[in-house]
Formats: C-alpha cells, structure tokens, sequence
C-alpha cells in the first residue's frame, strides 16, 4: 500500500477510522481514560452518535479512537491525517508542510501543526539501551543550524560555538538515537552514551577527545583518524553513522531547508524513525506507518498557536 489518493482508507472517514481502530486497538477498543478493555466497552450507535463512540461502563466516559492521541480535538478530517502519516513515513528524506498543504488541500498553519504532531508520534523514549554481546554501536556528532539568538556573522573559527549539536548513535544493521546536545564535550556526550548503550557493546568512533574514556566504560572502543585522512581500518570505521548524517543533512537542508533550535528534536525523532524502521530491516511503507500509527496514544501536542510558523521555510 502506498500513499496515494485511491485507498479507500484516504477518502472515506469510516474506512480511516476503522483502519486506525485496528492499528491502536489490536485486541479490540481499550478507554483511554481508565483503561478498561473491550468487555467493559460498548459501541454507541444511533443517530444522536457520531460514528466510532463508545462508552466505558467503568469510568462512565464516552471516547473515541482519537482520544488523548495526537489526532484528539482535530477539526482535520481522519482520512487527511492518515494520507498526511503515510507521505511522511515513505518518504526518505521527509515531506515539507507546503508539499502536504498543497496535496491535502488544507492550510499551511494546519500542515505545519499536523507534520509536528505527527513527528511526536514517532518518538520514542523509555527504550532499552542498544547493542550488546557482540554488536557494535557507532557514535559521531554533527552540527545543525543556528542556536536561537546567534548573531549572522561571527569570528572564524568560532562558528561552532553558535551552531545547535546532533549527537547520534547507530547500531550495525539496527536502530538509530539521535539527540541534541548542548556542545560535543565530554561531560554533555558520556552521560547520554551510557544511558543508550549496553556495556557490553563494542563502540567505534572518531578521534574526537571527548570519547577518550569509553574503552573503560564498554567492550572495547576503536577509533578512526579522520584528521589523518584515515577512515576504514579493517571493520573500525563510522561510515553508517556518517550514512545516516547523510540522509538526515539533505532532508533537512533539501526539503526542510530550515528548522529553529525548539522543534530540532522532533525532527530527529522522525528521521531516527524512518532509518530504524527502514526497508532493510524488513519494514515496507504499509508496516511502518502501521507503526507511526501505533505510536499516536498518549503523544497530545498542544498548542496555543504554532510557534513561528510564518518565518518557516518549508517548501
């Protein structure tokens, strides 16, 4: 299945939500409120019921499936926000907001919003540390626009100090973390390293200092030179993760082209999503939106008015 206008599921309400049912609610309808399961749920049905109500003979609460999801209090039809999920799951490089305005027929200030509620239900936190007995974990940092208030020109050289830090970690043939760090020192690195890797992991890096100190905290750590032009010694080299610094740089400047230090991790989280859940894990575009769909339940994000959202330049 594609993202493309002819699924029933991107034109007709009641195929969206039945669709979504059955991705957040494998085992039948769950209340969000107490969390009660489907033999105290019951489908509310007649005229005076909107379509997909039910009532929890628990708690007494009525809800629906987009209750505390992303899509809750959504004056956006289902169906767009599913065509909206699938286009920004299959594509690679990601899909801006003018292109899902334009496509969708819905307002750029809603595009906006939608994109960045859809990016939360990609997050993903509270995971086991990656790696292990016998894999190897790559880390490499990058940087990445602008820190908010940095002034348009400064000294040579001291660029860096004013650009927003990327650190990510990439498990051979697994998952990618990505996270943004205040600087690459050592003591903003070791802490968010050795909460995402098990001990028992070979890493490999650069030659940067602040990683000196990881051969005492995992299996071993390997370090290429790439201010000696060195970078592949036999299997020690950090090319998946410059791979995936790749795909992350030309999403970002191509499609994005601008992103504010506030909303960087969000769009992290979506291109860590898309490469963990890649074509050579086994994952096609129906699985993982399937798999963004899942990941809507308890990821609300509210807000008053979207932040900025005329200086973007999203095209």
């Amino acid at each position: 299945m594609t993202a493309n206008l002819q699924n029933p599921i991107f034109t007709d309400e009641t195929k969206a939500r039945e669709w979504l049912e059955a991705r957040v609610w494998p085992n039948g309808p769950v209340c969000p409120h107490c969390g009660a399961t489907v033999r105290d749920v019951t489908a509310l049905q007649g005229k005076k019921h909107r379509p997909g109500l039910y009532q929890c003979s628990q708690c007494r609460e009525q809800f629906t499936v987009t209750v505390k999801t992303v899509f809750e209090r959504s004056k956006v039809p289902l169906s767009k926000w599913l065509a909206a999920l699938f286009m920004m799951t299959a594509s690679k490089k990601g899909v801006s907001a003018h292109q899902i305005h334009r496509s969708l027929g819905i307002s750029y200030k809603t595009a906006w919003f939608l994109c960045h509620r859809l990016r939360e239900a990609m997050r993903t936190g509270g995971l086991a540390p990656m790696g292990g007995s016998g894999k190897t974990v790559e880390i490499d940092e990058t940087l990445m626009g602008r820190v908010e208030g940095a002034p348009r020109t400064v000294r040579w050289g001291q660029s860096h100090n004013w650009r927003n830090h990327v650190l990510t970690l990439v498990e051979r043939g697994g998952t990618a973390r990505s996270f943004h760090v205040s600087d690459a020192t050592m003591a903003s690195l070791l802490p968010v390293i050795r909460a995402n890797i098990n001990r028992e992991t070979a890493v490999i890096t650069d030659e940067l200092n602040s990683y000196k100190r990881l051969g005492d905290e995992f299996t071993s750590h390997e370090a290429v030179n790439h201010s000696a032009k060195e970078y592949v010694r036999g299997t020690v080299t950090t090319n998946t993760v410059e791979g995936y610094f790749s795909i992350f740089k030309r999403g970002m400047r191509g499609t994005y082209q601008h992103c504010s230090e506030k909303h960087l991790h969000r769009y992290l989280a979506e291109f860590d999503f898309r490469y963990s859940n890649r074509a050579s894990r086994g994952v096609n575009d129906l699985m993982r939106a399937e798999i963004a769909a899942a990941g809507i339940k308890g990821k609300r994000l509210t807000y008053r008015r979207p932040h900025k959202v005329t200086q973007s330049r999203e095209h």
